[in-house]
C-alpha cells in the first residue's frame, strides 16, 4: 500500500464508537471513500474480498464527507484513503489511492 507506513503519530485508537461499526476480532480495514470516487469502487470490492479471506478481518468503509471531523483528525486528504489496524485499534499502515491486493494482504500480516 502506498503511503506511510507504521503509526501514523496521531496516537489514536479506533473503536466502534469513531468508525461507526464493529472491528474485527484481528484487524481491521478502514476505507474513507467519497461518493463520485471511482477508484473507492474497486477499493471496496478489493478490501472486502481479503476481509472475506482472513478471519477476524473487518472492512469497514466511512463516507469522508459525512465524518469530517474523523478525517480532520487523521489528516485524510484524498479518497480512497485505507487504514489498516491492529487488534487494540493502533493505524500500523497507511495507504493512499487504490490498493493491491497484495499489498493488502501484506499490511494485515503486520496488523495481526
Amino acid at each position: 500500500m502506498r503511503g506511510h507506513e507504521g503509526d501514523d503519530g496521531t496516537g489514536l485508537r479506533l473503536g466502534a464508537r469513531e468508525l461507526g461499526a464493529e472491528p474485527g476480532e484481528r484487524a481491521t480495514l478502514v476505507q474513507f471513500s467519497s461518493a463520485f470516487c471511482q477508484p473507492c469502487r474497486a477499493t471496496r470490492r478489493i478490501l472486502a474480498e481479503v476481509a472475506g479471506m482472513v478471519e477476524g478481518v473487518a472492512h469497514i468503509e466511512i463516507d469522508a464527507e459525512e465524518r469530517l471531523e474523523l478525517v480532520r483528525a487523521l489528516g485524510i486528504e484524498k479518497t480512497p484513503t485505507v487504514l489498516v489496524l491492529d487488534a487494540a485499534g493502533r493505524i500500523v499502515r497507511r495507504g493512499v489511492g487504490m490498493p493491491r491486493t497484495a499489498d493488502v494482504i501484506a499490511a494485515l500480516g503486520e496488523a495481526v
